[in-house]
């Protein structure tokens, strides 16, 4: 990536600034704008996460808020109420709350002499998500959003369930916001009441999984935030962004087919990442992409973004199942408006083992199915990070406890584009299933990658806000859509789909093992098969400004370990994810961080599945040193789950903060 030397604009730096909410409260914020912006006024960005400007996200955002800001905005990195160095405490994701203190970001931003009025948000993830539900709030001075990794549907489409399943990533992340959430602003931005503002916190953010686990249906607690209920609320212009090994690239077909509003889509390679720092690569121009943006809809400068197409996307070339890559293969297409015309269907029936052609006659089989609890291990996280080898592996050793049809080796190369839909008819033994579904293109050496998946919790084939128990032995019918994708299957390649009744750790198994029966016949397969076309789409090469100096103390370590215990029968995922101990040169402040998940089961007892989560945060500066400990288990029986959790905080060596939960809740055909 390339360092941008040459901006319009010498840039103004404030490291912090209190901005007043209207019952008291104070946010923190980082701003950079052009030193001339009080005479001559410009417009602002703005970013509103929770991820610590002072000292977790720092670097991150120097290569980004100076870029713009060299190019003629005001950026301002806002600390959520009760993160980093906001004053107030944090107690759950997108609250009212603070959709409400954004819109008071909001005004109180137009108000500034160096703002000119136009305002516009920014963010991956959770920017993103607050982004596209505060332009549904219409403050009239947001004109437009750039929303990087972000969901329209907080229950169907988030990291909390997939399909109605619970997703392992529901552990991870809560583990994630619980440690955040026990850390203490900075004494050189707060002054001495840090360590009140930190007690605050400690005693009051609570143990958000317990309530995310009380909400195992899509109720009014998701339907808030989520902007699928009122996409027409969103007037303004959009860019939505994601990528293929992120967990959020569905959302981007969405706001394309429903927003009201001037749109685009881009969707590359890449995992939960900006595009400019995009892994797996190729990274792009990204920032140079937004300045396009920001120019046409903040300053009325014609920039011709809105000539390019509605949705410019990487189509994946065939590579061998890895569970990193440097860099995927493939080319930029283009789609002028989504749906698309350009895309039509290609339809597998499912023979006995075998995917053949729609128009072929197939007798009816009953194939039996029962994964043992193995079938995903190998199966990768459901959002990759591109920090650890998270990505999934190959298949061949997961479709040995999966149903798999495998198509005839392809006479011409396919290419698809869109979401593939999976048509089932089905029985259970038990009231309770799930069926985990996955494309995978199949080499001639036979590897396996996986391409796509998706899951359903069987109980919710009609409905997430109604679940019914399946009637045993009954025949449904039922619909399963795959998350989308644009992937090129080789002449000579073969299709296959792997379907199984558990995908654990990526998705909680159901309360027992249950045996599937699925009916040949009329069960298929549906691809969006797309018409291949020349075409040339060029990005820039990747620039940003530079950040502030980093100096590794301890050197980190990231890794996924699979260990199978065979004297206990026992087998755990293990995920290491140690950023160790760095010194940040510009702020004298020295920070440790530590992440460590386990998944485990016994034998196949479905009922033995546990997660595990272990997290150090440490800070140090001259005497002041502070630490925080976090540790979360999550284990079930038939009809519960069990919840344990432990806070411990210390100031130098004296731990001045514990607490313990210890919670039961409810299985709810979950």
């Amino acid at each position: 990536m390339t360092v941008a030397k040459h901006c319009a604009y010498k840039i103004r730096h404030i490291e912090h600034c209190w901005i007043p909410m209207a019952d008291g409260i104070r946010l923190s914020a980082r701003i950079w704008m052009p030193e001339n912006a009080e005479a001559k006024p410009v417009p602002a960005i703005f970013e509103f996460i929770p991820y610590r400007k002072r000292d977790g996200v720092r670097l991150r955002d120097e290569t980004m808020h100076p870029y713009f800001a060299g190019h003629g905005y005001a950026c301002i990195r806002v600390d959520i109420r009760g993160s980093g160095d906001s004053e107030g405490v944090l107690t759950d994701e997108y609250l009212q709350q603070e959709l409400d203190d954004g819109i008071t970001v909001i005004e109180w931003l137009e108000k500034q002499p160096w703002c000119d009025g136009n305002i516009g948000m920014y963010g991956i993830s959770w920017g993103g998500f607050n982004g596209l539900q505060i332009a549904a709030m219409q403050p009239p001075q947001l004109k437009a959003i750039v929303s990087v990794c972000s969901t329209d549907d907080r229950y169907a489409d988030d990291v909390h369930y997939m399909g109605g399943c619970l997703l392992g990533d529901n552990l991870s992340w809560a583990s994630t916001m619980f440690a955040y959430n026990s850390l203490p602003p900075d004494p050189q931005i707060v002054g001495n009441k840090w360590r009140d503002m930190w007690f605050e916190r400690l005693k009051g953010s609570g143990l958000w999984l317990d309530t995310w686990l009380n909400h195992q249906h899509r109720d009014e607690y998701w339907q808030h935030g989520s902007i699928c209920e009122y996409f027409s609320k969103v007037h303004i212009p959009v860019m939505a962004v994601s990528g293929w090994a992120d967990g959020y690239s569905n959302a981007v077909f969405r706001l394309l087919t429903n927003l009201p509003g001037p749109r685009q889509g881009l969707i590359g390679p890449w995992s939960h990442k900006y595009p400019h720092i995009g892994m797996p690569g190729p990274a792009i121009g990204f920032l140079q992409e937004c300045l396009r943006w920001w120019d046409k809809w903040l300053k009325g400068i014609e920039t011709g973004i809105m000539d390019e197409p509605m949705l410019r996307a990487w189509m994946l070339d065939s590579m061998p199942p890895s569970t990193s890559y440097h860099q995927r293969f493939g080319r930029w297409v283009s789609e002028p408006s989504w749906p698309s015309s350009n895309i039509g269907t290609q339809v597998f029936k499912l023979d006995k083992y075998r995917l053949v052609d729609e128009c072929a006659d197939v007798a009816e089989e009953e194939l039996c199915l029962q994964s043992p609890l193995s079938n995903g291990l190998f199966a990768g996280k459901w959002c990759s990070y591109s920090t650890t080898p998270d990505l999934p592996h190959d298949q061949r050793e997961e479709e040995g406890g999966a149903l798999v049809f495998t198509s005839e080796a392809l006479d011409t190369t396919l290419e698809i584009m869109g979401a593939v839909v999976i048509e089932l008819e089905l029985s259970a033994n038990k009231p309770m299933a799930m069926i985990a579904v996955r494309l995978s293109d199949v080499q001639p050496d036979n590897k396996s990658s996986r391409v796509t998946y998706g899951l359903l919790n069987l109980t919710h084939r009609d409905s997430h806000e109604n679940p019914t128990p399946l009637q045993p032995n009954k025949r449904y019918w039922v619909k399963l859509q795959l998350n989308g994708i644009a992937q090129t299957f080789p002449k000579g390649h073969r299709i296959r789909i792997a379907i199984s009744s558990s995908y654990f750790p990526l998705a909680w198994p159901p309360a027992e093992s249950t045996q599937l029966k699925i009916y040949t016949g009329c069960s298929r397969v549906i691809l969006p098969s797309r018409i291949p076309r020349e075409e040339t789409i060029t990005f820039l090469d990747p620039e940003a400004s530079v950040s502030g100096a980093k100096q590794q103390l301890i050197e980190g370590h990231h890794n996924w370990r699979v260990i199978r215990e065979l004297d206990k029968d026992l087998s755990t995922l293990e995920v290491i994810n140690d950023n160790g101990t760095y010194l940040l040169e510009d702020i004298d402040l020295i920070v440790n961080r530590e992440a460590n998940e386990w998944y485990s089961y016994q034998r196949d007892d479905f009922q033995s599945a546990q997660g595990k989560t272990l997290w150090r945060w440490g800070f140090k500066r001259g005497d002041w040193t502070v630490e925080t400990v976090t540790r979360t288990l999550l284990h079930c029986d038939e009809f519960y789950f069990y919840l344990d959790a432990e806070l411990d905080a210390y100031e130098g060596d004296k731990r001045v903060y514990s607490q313990n939960w210890n919670l039961r809740i409810n299985r709810n055909l979950v």
